[in-house]
């Protein structure tokens, strides 16, 4: 989208120089390699978006948004730990390149040097913003442990299953969105409302990605095309497409998700169609588009300029169609 590249331009450049690698190279070369895997950098955008939307120079962000990105991508190194995903971007993940305990030391320093982050700015500024942090880094943690639990249970809900990707993913956009705002000094009630935003934008992205997921393009989507439905994940598609089966489709459906098949292929060639057979496949985009009306909604409670509310609508709508 045109309206992000100038910003993302600005964090390559930074992002280049963010992590120096030193002694001992095992360490900070995975993580020079994540980094550099490229990606959509929405989080770091939207801090440095929302700065410059709210009136003050985007750069002032910068350290901000590197925070936010390092923390993102120390996530991903542990959730393809836990997932023994074999892509990410489209490339090898860092415990496939190098090994289980090198992801997992190089992902705890990524942890550490997002904090360093917000050593630059004043002490009041660096209190609010780390207060902020490690509240989001908590619900993170909480929500990858919502997932983890998910998959033994036989039992979750739609609504259980929103509560986890609210935390596992829409906390970091709604924060990464806040932070720019708290370091443009807005107000309370748009630091407030500009997180409200961006949580139910990430919602709405985290239902994208578990479309995505199933029915992507694999050239374009970066990861591996059926990956959750291999690993046995109960995504918004797969429980509404329980609830909405017959029950002779239902039970095929719990039953393949009870099964690890060497050649996964016709699992996910089957899973596939029962959720589109089901409807889930409907539903899903009804939900995105839900959520992504909630966030414009709260585009009425922010003191901006009606361009760049029209802006963020756009930025939603765009997400909301994405194909990667």
């Amino acid at each position: 989208m045109e309206l992000l590249k100038q910003y993302n331009r600005s964090l390559e450049e930074h992002l280049e120089n963010a992590v120096a690698v030193r002694e001992p190279e095992q360490l900070y070369d995975p993580i020079k390699y994540i980094l550099t895997l490229g990606g959509k950098r929405l989080r770091p955008v939207l801090t440095l978006l929302s700065c410059d939307f709210f009136g003050e120079d985007y750069l002032k962000a910068m350290n901000a948004a590197l925070a936010v990105e390092l923390f993102h991508n120390f996530s991903l190194i542990h959730d393809d730990i836990m997932d023994n995903a074999p892509l990410r971007r489209g490339k090898e993940t860092v415990h496939e390149k190098w090994d289980l305990n090198t992801g997992i030391l190089s992902g705890d320093a990524m942890l550490i040097l997002a904090y360093r982050f917000f050593e630059g700015y004043e002490p009041m500024l660096f209190r609010e913003l780390a207060k902020l942090f490690s509240k989001t880094a908590i619900e993170v943690c909480e929500g990858q442990q919502y997932d983890v639990d998910f998959e033994r249970r036989d039992d979750v809900t739609i609504e259980e299953y929103i509560k986890m990707i609210d935390y596992k993913t829409a906390v970091l956009i709604g924060a990464a969105m806040k932070m720019g705002a708290i370091v443009a000094g807005a107000t309370e009630s748009c630091k407030d409302s500009i997180y409200e935003f961006g949580r139910n934008l990430g919602i709405a992205f985290q239902l994208q990605d578990d479309y995505l997921d199933a029915f992507g393009n694999p050239d374009t989507f970066g990861k591996q095309v059926g990956g959750d439905i291999i690993a046995n994940k109960k995504t918004f598609l797969y429980l509404t497409a329980l609830e909405r089966s017959e029950s002779s489709e239902a039970a095929e459906l719990k039953h393949l998700f009870s099964i690890s098949p060497k050649d996964p292929s016709e699992k996910v060639n089957i899973v596939k169609r029962i959720f589109e057979n089901s409807g889930a496949v409907d539903a899903t985009e009804k939900e995105i588009a839900s959520y992504t009306d909630k966030a414009n909604t709260v585009l009425d409670q922010i003191q901006i300029s009606e361009e760049r509310k029209e802006n963020l609508r756009e930025f939603g709508t765009w997400l909301m169609r994405r194909k990667v």
